[in-house]
């Protein structure tokens, strides 16, 4: 739909402020200097739309810019967008340069698609820029509020919606003489929390608290608009992204789902990673989640503002974090103080190749040769006494593929086995092999197994990992359940709620978002 875009009386009325008094302004109001480029990366390669989806018809890569245009042979009888497909945004700041000819543009942030209305429709906030003189800079709420700041206004949105219009940025007459029309101009856009700020050739053009309930987005998508109307052209460059951490008081889960492996019903890293990301969001916490599925995410900014990392996925030798570069990056996050939790497969890695790396972050893995993977009914189940992670949780029984014999650090401390259970003896009776038997397992018989343990490390940060979780059909357990929910919860470094995380999950749920795997052959 068109904006509706009338300025209103009051500020059309506003006084003009004198020249040294507007010019002492707008130097307090301008951004950080452009220079300072630590943290951003590059979100578009400036040769192809890999990682961007839109209209083919509408976009295109021309002289390393992304092109979005409409003729009057083609015109498009709705806005659209090209919507970045790697990741989506909480707190940050974007820096890119667009150039427009004629017509009007913006960039979504925060957003969300509306898939029911048609392809590649977008709604949220929008920094908005045009050909014209009055709406570049503001903040419009595409497919919502409308116009929610004008350029050279400060303002709050209450939990009410009511407005309170803050201290003038300056006057929109003088702000828009930073703009260049018709050439390149840098915007840039800065979200912490509920404040959000746009600037446009260093000049901040506009500020928002936005506060209101059911209305707000402190997450969503990024896309870039193609106005509908008169023919236009579009033009953006340097697209730089640049986590931030996330203001408030939240934590940031990033949850990594491993690709598809075993027959349906096993290793539903997707499935089960997203249905635990549905009861933490319904839990009301103050966690944000950031799930990608497929392996180590595409998005190169997926860790940046991290407070705790998830794996569910195939691990050993085909584990997302020993491949490439990758185990030199999460220690750099680990040592941070960035959680790290593995789930079943992803608590093994090689010993050579990984081993040193879990020992530090986790406390304890898999080794093969070492550790083994039977499946077996959990028996005489113990949970630790006083630690978060087991608030709410009774002992329990589930048929999994419950690997046991953990290689843990030497010193125990900071390690806490959460959850325990005896193995039948039949467990150990495998032929040796990397992952079935070995002496130094059948030597345990009758002994107590660590089948999840917590970790807090001496320089900071925490670490989990469970072995569980090969059957997807376990996650309708409700203590088990709990029990993940309560360590993602931990080791993101929050309070774990007294009664621990309460969640119930319908059949469709626990249906859903499952992987297209042939069926095992019998």
């Amino acid at each position: 739909m068109k904006h509706s875009r009338g300025l209103p009386a009051a500020a059309l009325s506003r006084p003009v402020l004198l020249a040294g008094m507007l010019l002492a302004a707008l130097a307090m109001t301008t951004g950080p200097a452009v220079g300072d480029d630590a943290g951003f990366v590059p979100i578009f390669d400036g040769k192809t739309l890999d990682g961007w989806e839109g209209n083919p018809e509408i976009w295109r890569v021309e002289d390393g810019a992304i092109v979005g245009q409409t003729t009057a042979e083609k015109p498009i009888k709705a806005n659209t967008f090209l919507i970045w497909r790697q990741g989506q945004l909480d707190d940050f700041e974007l820096r890119l340069s667009f150039r427009l000819t004629g017509g009007n543009s913006g960039v979504q942030y925060r957003s969300r698609e509306f898939t029911d209305v048609g392809p590649f429709v977008v709604g949220g906030y929008q920094g908005d820029f045009e050909s014209g003189t009055k709406y570049s800079g503001i903040l419009y709420e595409e497919r919502g509020r409308g116009i929610l700041t004008l350029r050279g206004q400060r303002m709050k949105i209450g939990a009410d919606g009511a407005k309170t219009p803050g201290e003038p940025i300056g006057t929109p007459e003088e702000l828009q003489k930073a703009i260049k029309p018709g050439d390149w101009n840098e915007l840039r856009i800065v979200a912490r929390g509920p404040t959000l700020q746009h600037f446009i050739n260093g000049q901040l053009m506009s500020e928002t608290v936005d506060e209101q309930e059911g209305k707000r987005a402190l997450e969503g998508i990024l896309a870039l608009q193609v106005h509908q109307g008169p023919p236009m052209k579009v033009e953006f460059k340097d697209i730089h992204l640049k986590r931030l951490r996330l203001a408030d008081g939240r934590r940031k889960l990033v949850m990594v789902a491993g690709r598809p492996s075993h027959p349906p019903g096993q290793h539903e890293h997707r499935a089960g990673t997203m249905l635990l990301e549905q009861c933490l969001d319904a839990a009301g916490l103050p966690l944000v989640t950031a799930v990608y599925t497929g392996g180590w995410p595409a998005d190169p900014t997926a860790f940046d503002n991290a407070d705790a990392i998830f794996f569910f996925a195939d691990g050993g030798g085909n584990h997302p974090v020993v491949q490439s570069n990758r185990l030199a990056q999460v220690d750099a996050l680990a040592k941070r103080g960035v959680g790290i939790a593995c789930l079943h497969y992803a608590v093994e890695v090689p010993k050579e190749k990984g081993g040193p790396e879990f020992l530090a972050w986790m406390g304890g893995y898999f080794e093969p040769h070492w550790s083994v993977n039977p499946h077996w009914m959990l028996s005489q189940t113990q949970l630790a006494q006083g630690h978060p992670v087991t608030r709410g949780v009774k002992p329990f029984e589930t048929q999994d593929e419950w690997y046991y014999h953990m290689r843990f650090q030497e010193s125990a401390a900071g390690l806490t086995p959460i959850l325990s259970a005896v193995p039948p003896d039949a467990t150990r009776e495998r032929p040796d092999g990397p992952h079935s038997n070995n002496p130094a397992v059948r030597a345990g018989k009758g002994s107590r197994e660590v089948l999840a343990w917590a970790y807090e490390r001496p320089a900071g940060g925490r670490g989990f990992g469970c072995t569980g979780a090969h059957f997807h059909k376990n996650w309708e357990n409700d203590d088990f359940r709990r029990l993940m929910l309560n360590a993602l919860v931990w080791t993101s470094g929050l309070e774990v709620p007294a009664a621990g995380v309460a969640s119930g999950v319908t059949p469709e749920q626990l249906a859903a978002n499952l992987d297209d795997k042939p069926a095992a052959k019998k």
